[in-house]
């Protein structure tokens, strides 16, 4: 079920009505918040459930025997069968083709000819983000961090809920599950903040990202035929469009929870305002840029040890972040690009001694992010490095516009959105959007959110898939 869709319209609603009907009692509301979720999860393509099913239950076990456990070598190895079966499963589903398809193509260069070993396999939605969820919780149990739930029906609602079941924000166990296992009571600010998010997150992803859509879509159809100041335009929309649609997502997930009286963590703090591009990492998608901190860097050293050991790890988390993202040539060189940057980036600051770049450098790390956007978007690789090529060797010749109201309406848009996220910035604070709501008055709260409505009301014609479904 999609965000932006009637049906989700329908069934929020309904959720809220019928989980706020049985206050006082929280067992009860986690049962109805894990149909819901498996309804909503359900909605795509119900044999999937079983997936999450699995998982959420092998994990409810394996953490239990990880808290029980006193041999390392025992507990080390219940770890390991959590990452195996989890890793494995997210491994066939996402990478066997890429894998397959990968040697297949190693070996025709030696010469040897291999018979197809690819399946048609459909790629369940959201694997990789309750997948990551499900083994920090193991994680955090084997390094003794957090206690294990007793209480089956929280966990298999902490690991299905369904606000942040498809695209995230991926929350933590030792956040989420306290706020699973205890009485929540409605709010009247929450309730106006939330909506007032949930506003904001469908206003960014079907009036913004959706008609910044309309023009990257056609130009990146059929790039070749493209001039170098057409490509760029298209990556710029491009770079916009990702980001108001994946933060809109996270704007609409964490505001429906907040709706149910739960708080997500923050998902995005303005990373195209960051004067580094460690900040602008620190502020994309931080659920997942925190874990692979937590889970994945500081697992292979860190930073304990020498700086060539440190730029190692760093540029290994980075591959394999790319990986997560998609099982293709063009994530893995994508995860590489940003493993280098981030090593020039870390090793400039420490020769000039400063933890920014200052004022001079809000546009730097925006360009870097830029000149990458087309390992995301292309439909390949060939296509990726075309692309960059043409940004890269600029040929000054104006862009093609085709229709001019789709590319008058992009800019618009994307000004509307720019100068947007500059206020939530110059307010300077933590997580502006989530108390902006509450500050306006009756009057003026019901005038903005009903023109927020509207707007969204008459864009919703075109609106699509959310960008991060895919990964």
């Amino acid at each position: 079920m999609l965000f932006n869709s009637i049906e989700y319209l329908i069934f929020l609603p309904t959720v809220f009505i019928l989980y706020w009907l049985l206050k006082g009692d929280f067992k009860k509301q986690n049962m109805l918040l894990l149909i819901a979720s498996f309804i909503f999860y359900g909605w795509w393509d119900w044999r999937f459930l079983g997936l999450i099913v699995y998982s959420s239950y092998l994990d409810y076990f394996i953490g239990l025997k990880l808290h029980a456990e006193t041999s390392d070598k025992i507990r080390k190895r219940w770890l390991t069968f959590s990452l195996v079966s989890n890793l494995g499963l997210l491994g066939f589903f996402k990478y066997y083709n890429f894998f397959t398809d990968s040697f297949a193509a190693s070996m025709q260069l030696v010469g040897w000819e291999v018979d197809d070993l690819t399946l048609n396999i459909i790629l369940p939605v959201g694997i990789s983000f309750y997948t990551f969820q499900t083994l920090s919780y193991t994680i955090d149990i084997y390094r003794k961090e957090i206690e294990p739930t007793k209480d089956i029906v929280a966990f298999f609602t902490f690991v299905s809920f369904f606000p942040q079941l498809v695209a995230g924000p991926i929350e933590r166990a030792s956040h989420l599950i306290p706020q699973i296992e205890k009485k929540r009571v409605f709010k009247e600010k929450w309730f106006k903040d939330g909506l007032f998010q949930i506003a904001i997150g469908l206003f960014r992803k079907i009036v913004i990202a959706d008609n910044l859509a309309i023009y990257v879509d056609s130009i990146y159809g059929d790039p070749e035929i493209h001039n170098s100041s057409t490509l760029l335009l298209a990556t710029i929309f491009y770079s916009w469009q990702i980001y108001f649609d994946f933060t809109g997502y996270s704007d609409i997930a964490i505001g429906s929870a907040k709706l149910l009286g739960f708080e997500f963590n923050q998902n995005f703090n303005m990373p195209y305002f960051a004067n580094s591009v460690w900040k602008s990492w620190r502020r994309w998608h931080i659920s997942l840029s925190s874990w692979l901190r937590d889970y994945l860097f500081i697992s292979l050293g860190g930073s304990k040890g020498s700086t060539l050991f440190t730029f190692r790890n760093l540029m290994l988390t980075m591959v394999l972040a790319g990986l997560w993202h998609g099982s293709s040539w063009s994530f893995v060189i994508w995860g590489a690009f940003h493993g280098f940057i981030l090593i020039l980036d870390r090793f400039l600051l420490a020769v000039f001694k400063r933890k920014d770049f200052g004022k001079i450098g809000y546009l730097y790390p925006y360009l870097i992010v830029l000149i990458s956007w087309p390992l995301f978007r292309a439909q390949n690789l060939s296509e990726a490095v075309f692309i960059m090529k043409k940004m890269l060797f600029f040929d000054f010749k104006m862009p093609f516009i085709g229709d001019s109201n789709t590319v008058t309406t992009g800019i618009l848009m994307l000004a509307i959105g720019f100068c947007f996220d500059l206020y939530l910035f110059n307010s300077k604070k933590e997580a502006p959007l989530e108390e902006i709501g509450s500050t306006f008055s009756t009057k003026n709260y019901s005038i903005i959110m009903t023109v927020i409505i509207l707007l969204s009301t008459l864009f919703y014609s075109t609106s699509t898939n959310f960008i991060y479904f895919q990964f």
